[in-house]
């Protein structure tokens, strides 16, 4: 899947010790697909991560843009256990 990151992206992956092979697996196969609460341009991406603990990557990216721009990526501890 094609993509770009934000600086803010970029930066996050690096601080949380997010690697980019993980976060591109869930944009390639997510779980779960959300749609943003908020903002009908976003689109979180779910999925668990077997290096880490199965944690679940959130990967929050805006499909509207082209090609698709990923605004932030996260572990949402509230998930685990439900994807």
């Amino acid at each position: 899947m094609e993509y770009e990151l934000t600086q803010h992206a970029r930066r996050v992956l690096s601080e949380r010790r997010i690697e980019v092979a993980w976060m591109e697996r869930v944009l390639v196969s997510p779980i779960v697909k959300q749609a943003d609460a908020a903002d009908p341009q976003l689109t979180h991406y779910l999925g668990p991560v077997a290096e880490h603990d199965d944690a679940v990557l959130r990967v929050v990216v805006d499909g509207k843009a082209r090609p698709p721009r990923v605004i932030t990526a996260f572990f949402d501890r509230r998930m685990r256990g439900r994807v």
